[in-house]
């Protein structure tokens, strides 16, 4: 009775021991099992070396709009005369204001505010005196248009520019397209055209 006590006794040591040594098996294993659940959960680290998009903000629905126009619409030369400018100061230059059939079309009616559609360029060139005029006059009193300094645009689409009024803004160094004007310069636009809210932000008036 004695030794089947003691057998008993060493069967359930060993058990004990290797119940025990399991144990501490598990523990050590389910230590270093990372915690699942909010607490873990963390937003993929950013791509800091994705390319800027300095001409597109985020829609609503995620898709890319962009903030100005960015392309010179074609047959802009062609268009007609809206109006002509010039500006002294710093700039000191001569304009012509043209307009695409749908911006003429409201001009002349009176529409406000202009349709979608409208494209209003503004071309703009040193203001230069012509000496070969005026040898001709026998006096300095004749201006022409001098070097282009850039060509300026105004494209109406109530959607995609919501944003800036329904007007899409694009500044352009020379005539090519391949220059477009910085953000810096591009975001001045719209703030500056809000002073002429009661015409649907555009200044220039037709010019019969």
């Amino acid at each position: 009775m004695i030794e089947m006590t003691l057998n008993t006794r060493r069967r359930l040591f060993s058990t004990f021991t290797a119940a025990f040594a399991l144990s501490l098996s598990l523990l050590t294993v389910i230590g270093h099992i990372p915690r699942v659940g909010p607490a873990a959960t963390a937003e993929p680290p950013a791509n800091n070396h994705a390319p800027a998009r300095p001409n597109v903000a985020k829609h609503g629905d995620g898709k890319d709009v962009p903030l100005f126009v960015d392309k010179i619409p074609a047959g802009y030369r062609d268009w007609k005369l809206i109006s002509v400018a010039h500006e002294e100061g710093t700039l000191n230059s001569l304009g012509a204001i043209l307009g695409n059939d749908v911006a003429i079309k409201a001009y002349r009616e009176g529409k406000f505010p202009y349709p979608d559609g409208t494209i209003i360029a503004a071309l703009h060139w040193r203001h230069a005196p012509s000496e070969e005029n005026n040898k001709i006059f026998g006096r300095r009193q004749s201006f022409v248009a001098g070097p282009p300094t850039n060509v300026q645009f105004m494209v109406k689409d109530s959607k995609k520019y919501a944003a800036t009024g329904g007007w899409g803004f694009g500044h352009f160094n020379g005539r090519d397209g391949k220059k477009l004007g910085d953000a810096a310069l591009l975001k001045t636009c719209f703030p500056c055209h809000q002073k002429a809210k009661d015409r649907d932000l555009v200044f220039t008036r037709y010019a019969p």
